[in-house]
């Protein structure tokens, strides 16, 4: 994985447009780390971004910001990058709490965070795709929750 310590060159964040009437995806924090650090997957979610398709728990976002406090990325420029993000993030509710605790025992045999849980469960509630780069992710059977892999087999980072 490439180390981030400042933000990508993004352009500034304009409004969301977000296209209401389609099919929204749910990145996954390993999503939004491909796309950041130019990896194997990452035009999937420039894709979905650019669609206006895109979405983020902000629990996932914040897995994200660590990744990139891990990697040395000061308050400042994680702030920044938070500003020039081009999509949208989802408040972390009650309801989004209680569905990402019903998923734990339909997930915990394929070794699923909590981080994990709660982009499923939001993906859950808006009817959307869970876009991730995690593979444990392709054994998942919960019904009604559709999951995307950005990588092919033979792209893996």
């Amino acid at each position: 994985m490439t180390s981030i310590k400042t933000p990508p060159t993004l352009s500034p964040a304009s409004p969301v447009q977000v296209d209401e009437g389609s099919h929204r995806f749910v990145l996954d924090a390993s999503a939004l780390l491909a796309y950041l650090n130019g990896e194997p997957g990452a035009e999937r979610v420039r894709q979905c971004i650019e669609e206006g398709k895109a979405i983020m728990s902000s629990v996932n976002l914040a897995e994200v910001l660590s990744k990139c406090a891990d990697q040395g990325m000061s308050s400042a420029n994680q702030a920044a990058l938070c500003a020039a993000l081009p999509l949208e993030i989802s408040a972390f509710d009650t309801a989004l709490a209680l569905t990402s605790a019903a998923l734990r025992s339909n997930t915990r045999s394929q070794g699923l965070s909590l981080g994990d849980r709660c982009c499923l469960a939001l993906a859950q509630s808006l009817s959307a795709t869970a876009l991730t780069a995690d593979r444990a992710w392709s054994r998942l059977v919960e019904a009604g929750i559709d999951v995307e892999q950005i990588r092919p087999d033979s792209q893996r980072a």
